[in-house]
């Protein structure tokens, strides 16, 4: 899947989420920050490339991004897997509460964001052609449907014009009929 698509997947995830999880009280920093940290998340997975959004986003990270491409041997290894989400989340389970003040951003409420577009990305991946390794270092791609020919290819046609307005249709629906909790939850914010 291209970087837009995973974007616009991820933010459909976390308002999905927020229609049926949201807090009690968030501050207008930490909605941001999630809004931002669930984009990053569901760049995260990419990092392994040259190429990622993400690089361009971090200072010097053309520079950075030559060196790991290094590191990881190819696209789609420990990123894309059950391994990789783990020490994802460990690591800024760790690192979030010291980085970020917590009167002004909930570091547990911007790690579950991040996350949740990372899970996106790997959801969205599994659906193409060539599936996601999620238990690396086994070489086994899982997708669906099982059937890899019936599976999406990434940029082509029935990513464009299908899974994106699929994607746009579910968030107006999704708005439409889940107003009051939206609401309600931008209501909460203070």
């Amino acid at each position: 899947m291209t970087a837009r698509t995973h974007d616009l997947i991820a933010f459909a995830a976390l308002t999905t989420t927020a229609v049926y999880y949201h807090p009690q009280n968030i501050n207008l920093y930490t909605l941001f920050a999630s809004v931002i940290g669930c984009t990053v998340g569901s760049l995260i997975p990419d990092a392994d490339q040259a190429g990622n959004r993400l690089w361009d986003l971090l200072p010097g990270g053309d520079f950075v991004s030559r060196i790991l491409r290094r590191v990881f041997y190819k696209h789609r290894t420990i990123t894309h897997s059950l391994l990789g989400t783990y020490l994802l989340f460990k690591g800024l389970e760790w690192v979030l509460p010291k980085i970020f003040n917590s009167g002004f951003v909930d570091p547990k409420i911007l790690l579950i964001s991040i996350m949740i577009g990372f899970v996106s990305h790997l959801f969205a991946d599994s659906l193409t052609e060539e599936g996601v390794p999620l238990l690396f270092p086994i070489g086994i791609n899982f997708g669906f449907p099982p059937i890899k020919s019936w599976r999406i290819k990434t940029g082509k046609w029935f990513e464009n014009l299908v899974i994106m307005p699929g994607v746009v249709l579910y968030l107006v629906w999704l708005i439409g009929n889940y107003k009051d909790p939206l609401l309600k939850l931008l209501k909460s914010v203070n």
